[in-house]
């Protein structure tokens, strides 16, 4: 891999091939971890008014402790200010960091814009599909990644997901595709590579397009290859969460502009082609510009970004190496994949616990674990209120109620894999500043509630 992993306190030997080492035995993460242990941490629980595991809070992405800014960010930022030129029309930091961001990924264009959500209908508009066209799309995945769908008109359609990466079927995509069928837009969910190469041969055989979603996915490899450089077009998020941060803001990249008929950098600009000059507004599109602002802080995060990935990956990796002896299922990267954790996410099996996932999630939080049930919640994304009771464009019901659209009931039993992912995975905020002794705290801290809510300690195991 072309980065170095995470600062002393958790990176885990490299292998010959700089692949992420598992060196580290389950035996001996055990002892590491049962070390820890030898305070009496099966005391009650904090919920029920014993001591937590986890001492103050957790590194949190909300702000400093969790988020890594420098004196380079504030100098950046300074600049733009004492400039005077803030809009992406008078100032040089967009266009750099739209440069930066291509050479990072070998690509030969990149549009910065406004948000994650926004570099998505950016790449949908840049489609241009029509009116009851159908887009796949995974339903675990945040509303950003069908909200662009809809705005267009095209009719999401949720493929479902493997229960193991929770990412996106191909097999399910394959069995939804119909002659509607325009797209797929991929989510590397958690930050974990979908299974691409499925993918892009399904996309071959129907002649379909690829909507690479890598919000979460920054630098997250796939065989060798980054994510974001499979499909016809790829997007990011920099939100406060993800791997790096402009606070908000969002880059669509491709390495064929022009594709579908229209300028990619149009598509978030009005439909205007400014490098002719004058007034010409080509097609109906939105103004998604990236502020100087966002862009200088841009620049220096991403000279960062590998800093930033490796601390992620080398403390979930040794997170899933003190978590060998416990009774949940780390969701982790597809074999020859390297996920970059936007989430650590785990999976509960709800006949081995003496209580709903619900209640062990609250006793999660009250030990200080800093994390929530289920992505984008414990119902998939087709049964929130905006899809599966069509509230979008006045009382219409567009684009689900055009004349001629497949009608699409999104109830609990159109992916059944994932609206088991959403009840029974726990999600824990993820960021590059957590250090061993947090990571020994998370792990007590899970430890402690698992074995309490065991069914075997209640003798139904």
């Amino acid at each position: 891999m072309p980065y170095t992993f995470g600062p002393p306190h958790a990176r885990p030997p490299a292998s010959a091939d700089g692949q992420f080492s598992r060196s580290l035995t389950t035996s001996a993460a055990s002892r590491g971890l049962n070390s820890y242990f030898r305070r009496d941490y099966m005391q009650d629980l904090a919920i029920n008014g014993g001591p937590r595991a986890i001492d103050g809070t957790l590194p949190s992405f909300r702000d400093t402790s969790g988020r890594t800014f420098g004196q380079e960010e504030i100098e950046a930022l300074t600049e733009v200010i004492k400039s005077g030129r803030l809009s992406f029309l008078t100032g040089p930091k967009t266009a750099e960091f739209e440069q930066a961001f291509a050479a990072k990924y070998g690509v030969k264009h990149a549009v910065a814009v406004a948000n994650g959500t926004a570099a998505l209908h950016t790449a949908v508009i840049y489609l241009n599909p029509e009116p009851g066209d159908e887009i796949i799309l995974s339903p675990v995945t945040d509303v950003g990644t069908a909200i662009p769908v809809i705005a267009q008109l095209a009719i999401p359609v949720f493929a479902d997901v493997d229960p193991v990466t929770q990412n996106i079927d191909p097999a399910s995509i394959e069995a939804n595709i119909t002659p509607r069928t325009r797209a797929i837009m991929v989510t590397h969910v958690y930050g974990h590579p979908a299974d691409m190469e499925a993918i892009m041969a399904i996309a071959k055989k129907h002649k379909l397009v690829v909507i690479e979603d890598c919000a979460q996915a920054h630098l997250a490899y796939y065989k060798g290859k980054l994510c974001g450089t499979f499909g016809d077009v790829a997007c990011f998020s920099f939100q406060q969460s993800k791997h790096m941060t402009t606070g908000d803001g969002g880059m669509v990249i491709t390495n064929e502009d022009g594709k579908f008929g229209r300028g990619l950098r149009h598509c978030s600009d009005k439909g205007w082609p400014r490098e002719r000059g004058g007034r010409n507004h080509l097609f109906l599109a939105p103004n998604y510009h990236m502020t100087e602002l966002q862009a200088a802080v841009g620049l220096e995060q991403l000279k960062k970004l590998e800093q930033f990935v490796g601390a992620r990956v080398s403390s979930a990796d040794r997170l899933t190496e003190l978590l060998a002896g416990i009774d949940v299922r780390p969701v982790l990267p597809l074999e020859g994949t390297v996920g970059v954790y936007f989430f650590y996410s785990f999976r509960l099996d709800p006949t081995k616990l003496s209580a709903p996932v619900t209640e062990v999630m609250k006793a999660l939080a009250a030990e200080g674990i800093d994390g929530f049930i289920g992505y984008p919640g414990q119902i998939p994304l087709y049964r929130y209120p905006v899809i599966r009771e069509h509230k979008t464009f006045g009382d219409s019901g567009w684009p689900f109620t055009l004349e001629g659209v497949r009608k699409i009931d999104y109830d609990s039993s159109l992916c059944p894999e994932a609206e088991l992912a959403c009840k029974e995975t726990i999600c824990m905020w993820w960021t590059d500043r957590l250090e061993e002794r947090h990571l020994l705290q998370i792990a007590s801290a899970i430890e402690k509630v698992i074995t309490h809510y065991s069914a075997r300690t209640y003798g139904r195991g």
